[in-house]
């Protein structure tokens, strides 16, 4: 992988890890500068958070560029394996909205020390129906591609895998990735997006 061929989108004017000095670099404030870095070539380095990284993923998603590579490097032991790494695809968790989720998403009580009313599904199966203090979900390496669970105070959870994970509720909070959703919802869903993206590992 040439330095041609890459480019580094920085967020939040993050230091640069030496290893990507010699690489293209964008700094990124919005969607427009997603697509402006991206312009032109085959990897992706992302420098910011698990957030960050699902807001590159969206707009791939979003304008059909899922074929571009894409690697994190929220550190520096991350920004060598960004340049020599090799991709392979794996799933593309999002949502109803078409925003994706790349480390967790969380359906969460509408407020402190209430609990989420209503039931959710993993493909055919009852994750809950009921009562709960609130639901992870985590999308997985593998098919079929995300993985739910109750939150608990348990140190086991019961976790379900499926292609999609949907909550009906009177009222619950959605956060993706650490970043909390503008509004309180009644329904939502996570499921697997068509095709994959190139996770650079």
């Amino acid at each position: 992988m040439t330095n041609t061929e890459m480019a580094v989108l920085r967020f939040s004017g993050r230091r640069l890890p030496r290893s990507l000095a010699s690489v293209r670099v964008h700094d990124v404030d919005g969607p427009a500068d997603i697509d402006a870095a991206i312009d032109g070539v085959s990897r992706a380095v992302v420098v910011g958070t698990d957030a960050d990284l699902a807001a590159v993923l969206t707009r791939l998603m979003r304008t059909e560029r899922l074929d571009v590579e894409v690697a994190h490097a929220p550190g520096w032991r991350a920004a060598r394996r960004a340049r020599i790494g090799v991709a392979q695809r794996v799933p593309l968790i999002r949502d109803e909205s078409g925003t994706v989720v790349v480390s967790a998403a969380l359906w969460l009580p509408p407020g402190a020390g209430q609990v989420i009313h209503g039931e959710a599904v993993v493909d055919d199966e009852v994750l809950f129906d009921g009562e709960v203090t609130g639901v992870r979900i985590e999308p997985t390496r593998t098919m079929p591609g995300l993985r739910a669970t109750v939150l608990t105070g348990r140190t086991r959870r019961r976790w379900l895998t499926g292609r999609a994970a949907q909550l009906g509720t009177t009222g619950a909070r959605v956060v993706r990735d650490g970043v909390p959703a503008d509004r309180e919802v009644k329904r939502a869903a996570l499921y697997r997006h068509t095709t994959g993206w190139l996770r650079v590992s």
